[in-house]
């Protein structure tokens, strides 16, 4: 015996008898066309439809060419599969949406099954479904605006999935493809990033991808992307702390140095700024949470640098504000010392460190986000954070005032006006932000109105 499967439409021209009440019959057509009706209102269900046919073939047939075997076939029936999404899908699609990420399916299956599925999941939300034919008789241009437009294909031979790839990616957009049959290993190679099914997935494809999805479940991208911009973001303000204390440290030096001044900073008050009061809070930015609205906004261009984004100025900008008012801080305590008749540098590097480490502990609050302020994220929502601060805080004191640690940092203990001097310096944008998040909060109000209609 020769067993068939496979798409009704293809399998029935090569079918001439029917199995009807257990009697094999000339398949006629009207039957034919009662299966494709079938066929049809089955598809608008979202049920997967096979047919199956066999053929009695003699032992010494066993080696005749293919068309031979498939010619002549007995329809046996057909199947309606039932194959419903994963629950969340629907949450998941709409998520891609709004994170400007466009789900596109393509699928072997009957294009009515495709398009009822694809409606259900919100990935089209028209009528119109592109099938293989249709596909190759589109030009590459046309191919692309229909990829992003119509968003379904159907009945779809594995190099037309290649040659959907292959446009995109032309087009400059970045593409995921998902796939877990040996027909999907081209496209799976020839995407950006290559998904493969880690539980139903064939060998080849979990070969071809780049990443293997473990729980088969489309939520797991959506998630892993949602992850992924959290990364990004933390790496962003990992940078900007980093690179605007290292900036501002470079600049009181060589500012310094160019104004004929003494030093502000001996080498190891710079070792410990570096390895104490820098170290702790970018290692608790990376421990950041997720800021809200992260999957709300689109993708950043591929060939965008981490600096983007203004990121490039705000370092820049923050790093010679730390030198300016760093360098401000040591001449007030240089004038200050030789007016009251007090050794001018050890007072005056002890304000210029504190204003250094005070500089950037505000500065790292600044660094959680690029759009909200820290009170509006939470202050107290990052703990590691919090702790860094503290540790820094309290680390820097004892170098202030513990006798042995002001032998080592040729440090001196510094007065309230010294301190209050050094906190407004620095701290003047956060006191700002904190007084008006007060006011918005606790005494902001807004007028109701009502329409009265005459």
């Amino acid at each position: 015996l020769v067993f068939c499967k496979g798409a009704l439409e293809v399998l029935i021209p090569f079918c001439n008898q029917l199995i009807n009440k257990g009697q094999t019959q000339p398949l006629r057509e009207e039957q034919k066309e009662y299966f494709y009706f079938l066929q049809e209102q089955w598809a608008g269900e979202a049920l997967r439809i096979l047919g199956f046919a066999a053929k009695k073939i003699n032992p010494a047939d066993i080696n005749l060419p293919e068309d031979a075997l498939e010619s002549g076939l007995t329809l046996l029936g057909i199947c309606g599969m039932s194959d419903p999404p994963r629950s969340g899908v629907e949450k998941s699609v709409a998520a891609c949406l709004n994170a400007g990420i466009t789900p596109i399916m393509i699928t072997g299956d009957h294009p009515v099954t495709a398009l009822a599925i694809a409606q259900k999941i919100g990935i089209s939300k028209g009528n119109e479904v592109l099938t293989g034919s249709d596909l190759e008789q589109l030009t590459d241009q046309n191919l692309y605006r229909k990829s992003l437009t119509t968003r379904v294909f159907a009945r779809v031979a594995p190099e037309h999935k290649n040659r959907i790839v292959e446009v995109l990616k032309k087009n400059k957009e970045v593409v995921a493809m998902t796939g877990d049959g040996v027909n999907d290993a081209p496209a799976l190679k020839s995407a950006d990033i290559g998904i493969a099914m880690g539980m139903s997935g064939t060998e080849v494809s979990r070969e071809a991808s780049s990443m293997t999805l473990a729980d088969d479940d489309f939520s797991t991208i959506v998630a892993a992307i949602y992850e992924g911009r959290a990364i990004y973001d933390n790496i962003r303000k990992f940078i900007r702390y980093l690179l605007g204390c290292n900036i501002g440290e470079v600049l009181v030096m060589f500012l310094a140095s160019l104004l004929g001044m003494p030093l502000p900073l001996i080498p190891i008050q710079i070792l410990w700024v570096n390895l104490v009061t820098d170290g702790l809070p970018a290692m608790a930015l990376g421990l950041e949470p997720p800021e809200p609205g992260r999957m709300n906004r689109k993708p950043r261009p591929s060939n965008k640098g981490i600096l983007a984004r203004r990121l490039g100025w705000m370092v820049l900008s923050r790093g010679f504000y730390i030198s300016m008012v760093t360098l401000l801080v040591f001449t007030i305590a240089i004038l200050y010392a030789r007016l009251n008749g007090i050794e001018p540098l050890p007072l005056s590097r002890s304000m210029a460190f504190t204003t250094l480490v005070a500089a950037q502990l505000f500065y790292v609050f600044e660094c959680r986000s690029e759009k909200y302020t820290v009170f509006e994220l939470g202050f107290f929502r990052n703990k590691f954070l919090l702790i860094a601060v503290f540790c820094s805080i309290c680390m820097h004191l004892m170098v202030l005032y513990l006798p042995c640690m002001q032998g080592i940092f040729h440090s001196v203990g510094l007065n309230c006006w010294q301190w209050a001097l050094i906190l407004i310096l620095t701290g003047w944008k956060f006191i700002g932000k904190l007084i008006l998040y007060i006011w918005k909060r606790v005494f902001a109000f807004k007028w109701d109105y009502a329409k009265i209609n005459a």
